[in-house]
């Protein structure tokens, strides 16, 4: 199966850029979502929940989406999904948090270890 990375994670990118496709760009979590919209209305499935692990969208500036690699039509499903993940992140996107540099690598680290367990899955 063919797969393409979405992500505003450095440490993501550095890890899979060698072996798969990363989309990477230095955007906010709810940019990341607008652009995975974009593949969606393009063809790509989603492979991922834009809303994976417990972390609010809110609590994490770091966010990565697994969606195929290949564009074919539509999907309705990826399409209703990402829609309703945009709107839930819309509803906590009045709550900023700053964090420390320790503590956006943690984040880092948590969404890598997200999509590293379903990559290795999908091998």
């Amino acid at each position: 199966m063919k797969v393409k990375i979405i992500t505003n994670n450095s440490l993501v990118f550095s890890t899979y850029k060698a072996d798969l496709e990363v989309v990477y760009k230095k955007i906010s979590y709810k940019e990341i979502l607008n652009l995975v919209r974009d593949y969606v209305h393009k063809g790509h499935k989603l492979l991922t929940h834009p809303l994976s692990g417990s972390v609010k969208p809110n609590e994490t500036p770091f966010k990565t989406i697994l969606i195929d690699g290949v564009s074919n039509n539509l999907d309705m499903k990826s399409l209703a999904i990402i829609e309703k993940s945009i709107e839930t992140a819309d509803k906590f996107s009045e709550i900023k948090k700053e964090y420390s540099k320790d503590i956006e690598k943690d984040f880092m680290e948590i969404d890598l270890s997200l999509i590293e367990n379903v990559i290795n899955k999908l091998s």
